[in-house]
């Protein structure tokens, strides 16, 4: 079976999960939503992480040679974004294991983010993104709040697969099965 068929199929089946098939203009509630197999869009945003260091920023590059579980999500400190962020804590070692890192990405500031990370015991870093325009890149946008999307890049920074419409309780374990399937093309 061709590369792309085996993909398709793989995203296809991770449409029960909430994920987009690829198509050339894919919208979500956010805007408009990046390809499918081109390159991911850029970042450069401060990072805040559990040990409360600030002004670091970091990049879609910073990621180069590993996968990049990238998920936006509305505030720090709410029900479902708790719930979404102790999700992928939980299942953080997994995703090492098969050289994944983890990175969420909302309009809160770095020093909110350091005391979420904190507060909730996360290993991995939140990016600060006050005016969305990282947001508005990825289609993930609704002023004054990203909206709940994640997106898996390859260790090439392409981008491999989409999440919208996203239940935050079970939501690591998709992205995680998703991951293990696109890693096994």
């Amino acid at each position: 079976m061709k590369r792309a068929n085996v993909l398709r199929l793989i995203v296809g089946a991770a449409v029960v999960a909430g994920a987009q098939l690829p198509a050339a203009k894919v919208h979500a509630l956010g805007g408009t939503l990046p390809e499918l197999d081109a390159t991911a869009p850029d970042f450069d945003l401060e990072a805040a992480g559990q040990d409360g260091a600030l002004g670091q920023r970091l990049s879609r590059d910073s990621f180069n040679g590993s996968w990049l579980v990238l998920y936006f999500y509305p505030r720090d400190f709410t029900s479902g974004c708790t719930l979404e962020a102790q999700g992928f804590q939980r299942d953080l070692d997994a995703f090492k294991a098969i050289n994944a890192a983890v990175v969420g990405v909302s309009a809160d500031g770095s020093e909110q983010h350091a005391s979420f990370c904190t507060s909730e015991g996360l290993a991995y870093p939140l990016l600060s993104d006050p005016g969305g325009s990282v947001s508005k890149r990825y289609g993930s946008w609704i002023p004054p709040f990203s909206q709940r999307h994640t997106f898996i890049i390859d260790p090439g920074g392409v981008l491999r697969a989409r999440f919208v419409g996203v239940n935050p309780g079970p939501h690591s374990q998709e992205v995680l099965s998703t991951l293990k399937q696109l890693q096994q093309v």
